[in-house]
């Protein structure tokens, strides 16, 4: 029986782990312990699930004496992005197993420590990178492995966040870089994880530019100069695009708007999820275009936006023998036209093209998030033949690619890999 802690009860927590522990999974995984700084989000949490009532909470300042009462064996760390390097630290201490939400730590420097902390520990660190178990991402790491497009040379990734997705970072703590380690982060880690494990190569160098487009005090949709409004009593709602795009006038802001999610406001301590897209603090880049180059070769171009029309992605992948190519329409509710079933097309170097169909799975994430749930609180599937769950080396190389992106863009110069990460890790491998 495992026996977890939860530290950071936040939605993702609540979804993404404690429901399925709960309820598929209760066998042979036990929550022993629940942490978090706000004792409010620990009374929700009971509320939402009452087979959690006599479960003991803490602060994050009883860890140790946590892991000690509740004999804990596994850590899940689900806090805001910057403390996750302080619970897999102490978790490691312990020789306690860490799952954590990507990204792993927010920092090259905090991952440097953790893969340190993990070689003198007995636990392991898995990052939940559940982009990796999306069907599509499973076939095309499957065709790649295959050797249906030989060595590969190139990759495209276009990604788009709509005005949706996109402004809800934005009006959250994620807006700070000091918090998320800023987007290319805290949400293009999950990119820069699957190129590199869907290829198998190392990277070594980051050119990237990146700009504030939208969002921010200079966002060219912004109604007024005023700083520190919330959308729950900004009187200047009605003429914010962002809002009305997904707002009727005649909504109940307290009650049915959940875009702004304005109950939170109510039962969160020092916390509101609808701070103005708008704010004068906002310090993150919303757009970056970057090129990625690999121990092996090959050659990543990579851009992200997080305010276009509509949400998804377009992938190529270029090799010796072939080239695949996809296009995914996500969450198409917010679509407002109509979009093709999302395939994969197979170009071989000399032949005809191939479109294969990808068999969908139930589940959030596009049908990933049950898969690592079994893999998470039941074991790796023994009849995979191919490696997915992540831990300490890819959560590094992957936020060692997103810090790259932002320092590049800052500074105008490629930055390295190595510089960022050090020797440690590459003499690890």
């Amino acid at each position: 029986m495992k026996k977890i802690v939860v530290c950071g009860l936040s939605n993702r927590a609540l979804d993404m782990f404690i429901m399925p522990i709960l309820t598929k999974f209760n066998d042979i995984n036990q929550i022993v312990g629940l942490l978090d700084r706000d004792m409010k989000r620990i009374e929700l949490c009971k509320e939402r699930f009452p087979e959690l009532t006599n479960v003991p909470a803490y602060t994050p300042l009883e860890f140790s004496h946590m892991v000690k009462e509740t004999e804990a064996t596994t850590v899940i760390v689900t806090s805001r992005d910057d403390t996750h390097v302080d619970y897999i630290l102490q978790s490691l201490e312990h020789d306690l197993d860490v799952i954590s939400e990507k990204p792993m730590v927010t920092t090259s420097e905090d991952a440097k420590k953790v893969v340190e902390a993990e070689g003198k520990s007995k636990g392991r660190v898995t990052v939940a990178f559940n982009y990796r178990y999306n069907p599509f991402h499973r076939k095309i790491k499957e065709i790649i492995l295959e050797g249906k497009i030989g060595r590969v040379t190139s990759i495209d990734l276009n990604w788009y966040i709509d005005t949706y997705h996109g402004a809800s970072y934005f009006k959250r703590w994620n807006r700070m870089r000091e918090f998320s380690g800023g987007l290319s982060v805290h949400k293009s880690t999950h990119h820069f994880d699957l190129v590199n494990w869907w290829i198998d190569q190392k990277p070594e160098e980051v050119f990237a530019f990146g700009a504030l487009n939208y969002y921010g005090k200079d966002g060219e949709l912004n109604p007024s100069s005023v700083n520190n409004r919330y959308c729950g009593t900004c009187t200047e709602k009605q003429l914010c695009d962002y809002y009305t795009r997904w707002s009727n006038r005649s909504d109940s802001i307290l009650v049915n708007d959940d875009h702004i999610r304005m109950e939170a406001t109510q039962n969160y301590t020092d916390y509101r999820p609808d701070a103005c897209i708008f704010d004068h603090e906002i310090d993150i880049e919303d757009t970056y275009v970057a090129t990625v180059k690999y121990d092996r070769g090959a050659l990543l171009s990579y851009s992200i936006n997080f305010s276009v029309p509509y949400e998804g992605y377009r992938l190529a992948i270029n090799g010796t023998k072939g080239r695949i190519e996809t296009q995914e329409f996500h969450e198409l509710s917010r679509v407002p036209f109509p979009v093709p079933t999302q395939t994969i097309d197979y170009f071989p170097l000399f032949g005809s093209k191939e479109v294969i169909h990808v068999v969908q799975t139930e589940g959030g994430h596009g049908g990933g998030d049950p898969i690592i749930q079994e893999d998470l609180f039941l074991g790796v599937d023994p009849n995979r033949p191919y490696e997915i769950l992540a831990g300490t080396e890819a959560g590094a190389y992957s936020i060692a690619v997103g810090e790259a992106v932002w320092k590049s863009s800052k500074q105008n110069k490629s930055i390295s890999i190595n510089e960022l990460l050090g020797n440690y890790i590459l003499e690890k491998n």
